[in-house]
């Protein structure tokens, strides 16, 4: 052998070496922090998507904050109002978790965002862009689902997904007031947009907030009718 293919041979070798020792891109930790009737943090801010056309044109959604999400629909996903049979059921709202949203128990009479159905409509989904990267999302989840999945971004990297599974053992798709939970997550990874898809008909939720920081829940969650603390950790995809 010659020290020319020696040498070659052992840099190969080493590089090899190098790459398989290298620290690997830190995974993001997505954690369903609570799940229940009720159970909205303080302090953060909240979008009713109210101020949208009902339809597909989707547009900037005011939050408190004075900051906007904007929406964007893919598929057959869109912002609707009532109940359409087959196709979106509207979520119900307990315990006065819909206070801060302008919005009373009951099911919603306001405009709520649907995801379509990912399978029967390529791509269909409801994209939201946040205004600044965030470590907290909640949402009302309405007539979860085993088959609602909501994605988290840092810009195109997919940290993580939550399922309906996580959010409660027992999603069924109920419409009732036992259906329907306030979802808080949050992330040890920030993450700037977040997209709701199903794979049937439908993912229906409302009342979204958000906060650049992990807020902590209202003690009043903790007393809630079905507090579900998950603690459950997502394996997220490694950086690309």
């Amino acid at each position: 052998m010659t020290q020319q293919k020696f040498a070659a041979i052992a840099l190969a070798v080493a590089a090899g070496l190098a790459s398989l020792f290298a620290p690997q891109g830190a995974q993001a930790a997505l954690v369903v922090q609570s799940a229940s009737v009720g159970g909205v943090p303080t302090g953060v801010a909240y979008v009713n998507f109210n101020d949208l056309s009902l339809g597909q044109g989707g547009g900037a959604a005011l939050a408190t904050s004075g900051q906007s999400v904007q929406v964007n629909f893919l598929g057959d996903a869109a912002a609707v109002q009532g109940a359409a049979s087959g196709l979106y059921a509207a979520p119900f709202l307990s315990n006065n978790n819909g206070a801060n949203f302008g919005t009373p128990n009951g099911a919603d009479t306001t405009t709520y965002l649907t995801s379509g159905s990912y399978a029967n409509v390529a791509n269909a989904a409801v994209e939201m862009i946040l205004p600044s990267a965030m470590m907290y999302f909640g949402l009302l989840w309405g007539s979860v689902d085993n088959y609602n999945f909501l994605d988290f971004y840092a810009g195109d990297t997919l940290l993580g997904t939550i399922s309906g599974t996580q959010v409660t053992a027992s999603a069924n798709g109920d419409q009732g007031a036992q259906g329907t939970y306030y979802v808080n997550i949050v992330s040890d990874e920030a993450f700037t947009r977040v997209v709701a898809r199903s794979n049937g008909y439908a993912f229906e939720f409302d009342n979204v907030a958000f906060n650049p920081t992990n807020p902590v829940p209202e003690p009043l969650t903790l007393s809630l009718l079905g507090l579900s603390l998950l603690g459950l950790g997502v394996a997220a995809r490694r950086r690309r």
